[in-house]
Order: structure tokens, then C-alpha cells, then sequence
């Protein structure tokens, strides 16, 4: 799957951003679902009771990882889902690329009803939307844990609050990455991660529009990406 992103050229601590920027031509051909990633294991309970109450079973392992096929990327600001029990979660999304490491956003749109019969078809169902914007991995980390993921959801016509939480409640992409390989040599490119999510304010819940953002207040920046999703109808 080729996806297109916008890279500042040069960064640093004193000069946030450059008025120039590259482009990113990247061919992911491995996409993988890094779930229940969270550092602190109360945390990491809190949402699997949460998705237990939607009928989600445990999973066998944490973290664990979910192979998803590639082509499930896109960078389309609307997506098409089967009913109306779908929703969004903000997460990091890493990717290899010419032998460096770089920071995006996207969301794993998760199926909720499949989900309590299979967590990997449920994930495999639903395309995963990813922002347009990258970051180099070495610019951000040194202050990796100050970084905030944020997201919000259309309801009543009006945009909530739905997940707010800094990364350092979250595995870091060394440790996933670690633990996915086994130990082995991370590939030079084609390879994709999300890297877990923060608790949903108020509990799971489906919305058909969707916002969200990765900020590096340090640096002065953000990562944003909104979609919206498009209900086909369920035929038997």
C-alpha cells in the first residue's frame, strides 16, 4: 500500500519548524495492530473492562499484535463502513522507510459487534485511516513520553472530547517493535505499527465523523487527521 506524507525538512529544539518540507513516497506491504499496549497495567485493565462490557473476551497475551492486511490503509478523508456499530481510536502510527524510523497518526476502526466474536476480524474489517503529515522518529524521541494523543467524535452535531492521554502511558515503538520481531533486525522498509491507544472518555462508542491529533508541544507541532465514516447497509 503506498501512502503519501509531508516531512519537515530540518527540526530542532530552538527552531521548531522550516518553512520547506519533503515528501514522502512509502510502500507498506506489513501492517500490524499493536494492542493492549499500556505501560501501566491498570490502565491496561480499564480497557479491557471496557471492551469486556461490549462483550469483547480477554486477550491471550498483552501487549499482542494483530496482523491487518496492507491494503486497509488509506489517507481518504471518507471511509466506508457495514452498519453503524464501528468506531474510531486515535493511535501512533510508526513505519520504517529507507532504514529510518517515522512518527505518523491514524486510527484503528474497529467493527465493535464483530469484535466480541473476533478481535482480528474485526480490525481486519475496517479500513484504518492515516494523517498526511510524518515525523522523524529521532527528532521526537528524546521527549517521546511528553507527546499527547487526542480525539474527538461528532455527536448531537457537535464535537466531544472522546480520548485525550501523553504517550507515556503507552509501550514506547522500541519495546512493540522488540517484542513484534522477537529480537530480530527491524526492516529497512515496508514495515507499519500502531502502537495502542488511551481509555475512551465516557466509553466506546460509535460515531460516523472523527477527529484527531498527535502534539509535540516542544516542538510547537501537531499531526492531525479527520474522517468520516459512510454506512453501508447490513444484507442478509
Amino acid at each position: 500500500m503506498k501512502l503519501t506524507f509531508t516531512l519537515p525538512a530540518e527540526l530542532s529544539v530552538t527552531q521548531p519548524a522550516s518553512p520547506s518540507a519533503a515528501t514522502l513516497e512509502v510502500n507498506i506491504d506489513q501492517l500490524v495492530i499493536a494492542g493492549w499496549a499500556g505501560r501501566d497495567p491498570e490502565a491496561i485493565m480499564h480497557h479491557i473492562s471496557e471492551l469486556e462490557a461490549l462483550g469483547v473476551p480477554r486477550p491471550s497475551a498483552v501487549p499482542l499484535f494483530y496482523r491487518v492486511a496492507a491494503n486497509q490503509l488509506t489517507q481518504n478523508k471518507t471511509v466506508e463502513v457495514i452498519g453503524s456499530a464501528s468506531s474510531g481510536e486515535a493511535e501512533v502510527f510508526i513505519f520504517t522507510h529507507q532504514g529510518e524510523l517515522y512518527v505518523s497518526l491514524a486510527s484503528d476502526h474497529t467493527d465493535r459487534e464483530l469484535e466480541s466474536h473476533s478481535v482480528a476480524l474485526s480490525k481486519q474489517l475496517c479500513v484504518k485511516p492515516v494523517a498526511t503529515t510524518a515525523w522523524r522518529m529521532s527528532d521526537v524521541a528524546e521527549h517521546w513520553d511528553q507527546l499527547i494523543l487526542r480525539a474527538w467524535i461528532k455527536e448531537d452535531g457537535e464535537y466531544h472530547l472522546y480520548q485525550q492521554g501523553p504517550l507515556s502511558t503507552l509501550r514506547e515503538p522500541g519495546d512493540l517493535l522488540s517484542r513484534y520481531l522477537n529480537q530480530g533486525a527491524l526492516p529497512a522498509n515496508g514495515l507499519g505499527m500502531t502502537c495502542g491507544t488511551v481509555a475512551a472518555i465516557g466509553g466506546i462508542r460509535p460515531a460516523t465523523e472523527f477527529r484527531m491529533e498527535l502534539v509535540d508541544e516542544r516542538l510547537g507541532r501537531s499531526i492531525s487527521h479527520a474522517y468520516q465514516s459512510l454506512e453501508l447497509p447490513v444484507v442478509a
